[in-house]
């Protein structure tokens, strides 16, 4: 992906302890993303149009988004405990009940993906973009990268542009590359699996008064797709 122009830096040792596996890798010449702008997420799209057609990795996030989003088996479980904690949020409250009952019905009549032909980073957040003097110049922490549509990455950059309303016009573009790419059915498929990622973390670490922000952003990401069809 290096030699492809993708701006990841190159992986100089790993390894690991009796809790933890690390990784050393070259160094960067900038800072992690403060805040998205509308050219730090232009410059992330243009990045994403390397993954295309780059699937290397067994791992196939799409198969896996399907089983999270429509609560069927289908594919590996790439994360049997995250499946099992995603399959038990309809008990923390009514209204994230209502939020997953809601997506799961946008996902009643998804198929499941026929293939996995891009490489996905799986973690394609603010928090693992490296900027400098507003240019990017680095992505990170991409050691779950597997296969898939690349559009699961641009869903995840969507879910942060929610909070500024100068980011509105680029999430337009978000939401239209994304349905280009995967159609109506699988954008449903991979808005629903990204809004339950986001009400495990909080609800599995005791973040609880975080919840009710994740359901509000999770209908109105939902309320955007519906719009869209």
């Amino acid at each position: 992906m290096r030699g492809r122009g993708y701006p990841t830096p190159a992986w100089l040792a790993v390894g690991a302890t009796d809790s933890h596996v690390w990784h050393l890798i070259d160094f960067v010449d900038g800072n992690p993303v403060k805040e998205l702008t509308p050219s730090i997420v232009e410059q992330l799209m243009e990045i994403n149009e390397l993954q295309a057609g780059q699937a290397s990795e067994p791992y196939d996030h799409w198969a896996y988004a399907w089983r999270l989003a429509t609560g069927q088996e289908f594919g590996q479980d790439l994360a049997p405990s995250l499946s099992r904690a995603v399959a038990g949020l309809s008990g923390y409250s009514s209204g994230v009940s209502g939020l997953v009952e809601r997506l799961r019905g946008m996902c009643a009549d998804a198929s499941p993906p026929r293939e996995a032909p891009d490489m996905v980073h799986a973690d394609f957040k603010p928090d693992n973009v490296v900027v400098r003097d507003g240019a990017v110049v680095a992505v990170v922490d991409i050691g779950n990268a597997g296969s898939g549509t690349r559009a699961t990455d641009l869903n995840t950059l969507q879910w942060h542009t929610f909070e500024d309303p100068q980011l509105d016009g680029v999430r337009r573009r978000l939401w239209e590359t994304i349905l280009d790419l995967v159609g109506w059915h699988g954008a449903a498929v991979l808005t629903a699996t990204k809004i339950l990622l986001m009400l495990e973390f909080p609800i599995g670490h005791g973040r609880h008064g975080v919840v009710p922000g994740v359901v509000e952003r999770g209908h109105r990401a939902l309320d955007e797709l519906m719009a869209r069809r």
